[in-house]
């Protein structure tokens, strides 16, 4: 069994792989039916749903990967009747202070109605303010409160405890391939969305600190 520790490197080793695996067969034109497979039995066996076991690998991967690294978070959030919804509102929230309604939806993908399930504990328990906007008095901005960074900082250094410790251990170009393989795993149509939203969160403009070194609940 692989450590939580090598999973990222194992996914970076094998995206190549399988993105010339991929091609190598896509230029062949073979045919996409069932692949044999390895089987624990002896012998061989057709791989489910007719993946290659190298694809089938790394979604177990990923999953193994995924359960322990929100394992860290989910301790915190526990002390405060706390799940991963209200962790990945408090997350971009606290990313991108002034963050409309509209736009938090569009980045987790979930309807009004359960996003103010989610957003009203966070309002009430002081984590999350909302702020009419400056020039449409209707728009509402989403920014965190004191206690709200200081959740999320501390949600953020757990977790990136895990990444810094296995990235550590990588090379440069195997951190690109890392990298590569989770960008290339969102659909195609929302990268650029991605990357935009990257560029505002790593770099937040002076107007946007001089409103959170303001009013403070």
């Amino acid at each position: 069994m692989l450590k939580p520790g090598r999973v990222i490197a194992f996914l970076a080793h094998f995206f190549g792989r399988l993105i010339l695996s991929a091609r190598a067969k896509a230029e062949k034109g073979r045919d996409s039916g069932a692949v044999v497979a390895r089987s624990p039995h002896g012998g061989a066996a057709e791989a489910p749903g007719g993946a290659d076991e190298t694809v089938i690998e790394m979604i177990e991967l990923f999953f193994f990967a995924y359960r322990d690294f929100v394992k860290d978070a989910d301790r915190l959030l526990e002390n405060y009747n706390f799940g991963r919804a209200h962790h990945r509102v408090l997350h971009f929230v606290n990313r991108r202070p002034g963050l409309t309604i509209a736009a938090l939806l569009d980045i987790l993908k979930i309807t009004k109605q359960s996003l103010n399930r989610v957003l009203k504990p966070l309002l009430e328990g002081g984590f999350i303010e909302a702020r009419a906007g400056a020039l449409d008095r209707r728009q509402r901005l989403l920014f965190p409160t004191q206690r709200g960074r200081a959740l999320a900082n501390d949600l953020t250094r757990l977790q990136s405890a895990r990444f810094v410790r296995v990235l550590d251990g990588l090379a440069p170009e195997a951190r690109r391939a890392a990298t590569d393989f989770l960008l290339a795993m969102i659909d195609e149509d929302d990268r650029t969305a991605v990357r935009a939203h990257l560029e505002r969160a790593g770099a937040k403009p002076a107007k946007v600190r001089a409103l959170l070194a303001g009013a403070e609940p």
